[in-house]
């Protein structure tokens, strides 16, 4: 059974969960608004799904809600955040703080999150730097989901990457989000709570087959998307994450949702530049008509249109959540 809440409703069941959980106050802002921002997408399974995790692993000391970042400017356009085995939002916001003003400045900027939490929907963040006017690239690495092509032992995980353009007086031109796998792992994840079937093309058994049952699915890894450029996405990202910011492989990692009371230590990078440091004056031009070669054909639609839709359909339908993870995200509040 489902019901529906309102934006301020949500918001408010957000931020209590959060904060009843353990969470600090200004470490639950931002996170509060890119968990809601996620709902109002129609980004099932990546809002209110994931906030019983988040609330667990807080009350469970697996990531300290309290965690204050701690953010070092190596040059003026190398920016490194300690995020001390917390949320990664808090240590995002904080990063970003120093890091739009470096790009504006510089042209470019590159900031590095380590020891750091499941950023959640990456192009949130992606989407923050491009309303300030910035070209943003985002990466962020997660548990073992996929495995090698010919092997079949996961080794790298879903491992998204998000690109936001920006457009005109605070607009986004346009955003992608894409994960490393051919669906999200919290797809075959909801499935198995939903005791259905998956379409063949989402998973592979422990064996390396195609298969329906979302069990053998975790079990065995994720298809990659486009099969061997998916798993080379992924490969990249790992390296931005693990590697370049000194953080966990995904093989080292404490699990995304078990309360194993082990920090999961991934990382997060990101990089902005400034188009009119780059483009000559066309960077706006050029954007426009790029978009208008794609929303002038019918039936086309820009990456992250149908996301847009959804927020202002549900600002005005109102959040669905299921009842039973309601009465339990309420439960945290204090």
């Amino acid at each position: 059974m489902q019901t529906r809440l309102s934006v301020g409703r949500a918001r408010r069941l957000i931020s209590g969960a959060l904060t009843g959980a353990g969470t600090s106050p200004g470490n639950a802002r931002y996170f509060t608004d890119a968990i809601l921002d996620t709902e109002l997408s129609g980004l099932e399974g990546h809002g209110f799904y994931w906030l019983q995790y988040y609330c667990e692993h807080v009350q469970s000391g697996k990531v300290d809600g309290k965690a204050k970042p701690v953010v070092k400017m190596v040059t003026p356009v190398t920016i490194r955040v300690d995020a001390r085995r917390g949320f990664a939002h808090p240590a995002i916001e904080a990063g970003f703080r120093k890091l739009v003003p470096a790009a504006r400045k510089f042209g470019i900027a590159g900031m590095a999150v380590h020891g750091s939490y499941n950023a959640a929907t990456l192009g949130y963040h992606t989407g923050v730097l491009a309303r300030e006017g910035l070209l943003a690239f985002g990466f962020t690495n997660a548990m073992p989901a996929i495995a090698p092509v010919g092997g079949k032992t996961p080794v790298i995980g879903t491992n998204p990457m998000s690109m936001a353009v920006p457009g005109r007086k605070g607009k986004v031109a346009f955003l992608i989000d894409q994960s490393s796998s051919q669906v999200p792992w919290t797809a075959v994840k909801l499935a198995s709570a939903e005791k259905r079937a998956i379409p063949l093309g989402w998973a592979l058994d422990a064996e390396g087959r195609p298969t329906t049952d979302p069990e053998a699915g975790l079990a065995g890894s994720m298809v990659p998307a486009g099969g061997h450029k998916g798993f080379g996405q992924g490969l990249m990202v790992e390296v931005m994450c693990a590697a370049m910011t000194g953080s966990c492989l995904g093989t080292q990692m404490g699990s995304f949702t078990e309360n194993d009371g082990k920090p999961i230590g991934c990382g997060q990078f990101f990089m902005a530049l400034d188009p009119r440091k780059f483009s000559g004056g066309m960077f706006d031009a050029q954007v426009k008509a790029l978009v208008a070669s794609i929303t002038a054909q019918e039936g086309a639609r820009l990456p992250n249109s149908r996301r847009e839709a959804n927020i202002r359909r549900l600002k005005k339908e109102g959040l669905p959540i299921d009842a039973d993870l309601l009465a339990r995200l309420e439960s945290f509040r204090a």
